[in-house]
């Protein structure tokens, strides 16, 4: 018992000891105005912001970046873009099966090129997007807004899925917002707060310029996240981003079934045209269950991948 005092009365000194010399040591390296935990360190790398760009257009309109609070919010969002990596990557390898699908549409509508951005922005090209308020798709319709611009939406068939449909419903409601305001700017703006939400603001606050008004916060950011996507996109590497053309997704080619009746089962449709039900729905996300009925004879055109990219297997 007596020796076990001992050996704890030695420890204590001991560790005194050690403890003293500890805080002789942090003392004298605070004198010399060094933090003691990063003392002759210094990082491998700092994070530097990116660069602004001395102009830039949105659909042929110049951005006013000589004003200090467009210049700060287009600064905020092209800082998250450049930033949110895993993000700007999965975009940059998923842009060209999305672009070319959605460019001829715009063109034929005359829809400014940039717009693509837009819907980007709405869904990060997610083909089932959902809103919390329930706006579906990669253009992110509500269902009075798809219903109003042509989209058929019901148990059966929701065309806020189908890419095609939903693109040509967005340029129908972009060309209408036009012809009301004159303005790309804001017809992109009143594609997020709708056009009744702009008016209100333009009324209240007596300008017609997106730039010059006062809104929400999402719509206050909308269009310099857009601005943000377009500079990334069109020069990735500027920004630190590098994706081979080998690593994009592949633009798969397709055929379109049409289809004028019925189907009762769209899982032996999809065997029997050499696929399964997986990826008809992959291709197809507007078929909303195992069948379709069409009980008004529509027709529908199914898209089916060609053969050799991905066939069905009845293995188990």
């Amino acid at each position: 018992m007596f020796k076990n005092k001992t050996l704890i009365f030695v420890s204590i000194i001991i560790l005194s000891f050690i403890s003293g010399c500890v805080f002789l040591h942090n003392s004298s390296a605070q004198k010399q105005g060094e933090p003691v935990s990063s003392q002759n360190l210094q990082p491998d790398f700092y994070f530097t912001p990116p660069q602004l760009p001395d102009k830039i257009s949105f659909a042929g309109e110049q951005v006013p970046l000589e004003n200090f609070d467009v210049r700060e919010s287009l600064d905020r969002e092209l800082l998250v873009c450049a930033n949110f990596h895993s993000q700007t990557l999965l975009l940059l390898k998923k842009l060209p099966r999305y672009f070319q699908i959605i460019e001829p549409i715009l063109k034929k509508n005359s829809i400014p090129n940039d717009f693509k951005y837009l819907a980007m922005a709405e869904s990060n090209f997610v083909d089932k997007a959902m809103s919390p308020v329930g706006a579906l798709g990669i253009w992110q319709f509500m269902k009075g807004a798809g219903l109003a611009n042509g989209l058929e939406i019901n148990n059966e068939v929701d065309e806020r899925f189908n890419i095609e449909k939903a693109t040509q419903a967005a340029c129908n409601y972009l060309n209408e917002s036009y012809r009301r305001y004159g303005n790309w700017t804001m017809v992109a703006a009143s594609y997020n707060a709708g056009m009744n939400g702009i008016d209100r603001q333009i009324e209240v606050q007596d300008s017609k310029n997106y730039y010059d008004l006062s809104l929400n916060e999402e719509t206050g950011r909308y269009i310099f996240r857009i601005l943000a996507l377009k500079l990334v996109m069109n020069n990735p590497e500027k920004y630190g981003f590098r994706v081979e053309e080998k690593d994009k997704y592949p633009i798969i080619p397709t055929k379109c079934v049409e289809i004028r009746g019925s189907i009762s089962n769209l899982v032996s449709f999809a065997h029997s045209q050499h696929i399964n039900y997986k990826i008809l729905r992959y291709f197809n996300p507007w078929l909303r269950q195992p069948e379709l009925k069409n009980p008004k004879n529509k027709k529908y055109l199914i898209k089916i991948p060609q053969p050799g990219y991905r066939e069905y297997s009845n293995n188990n």
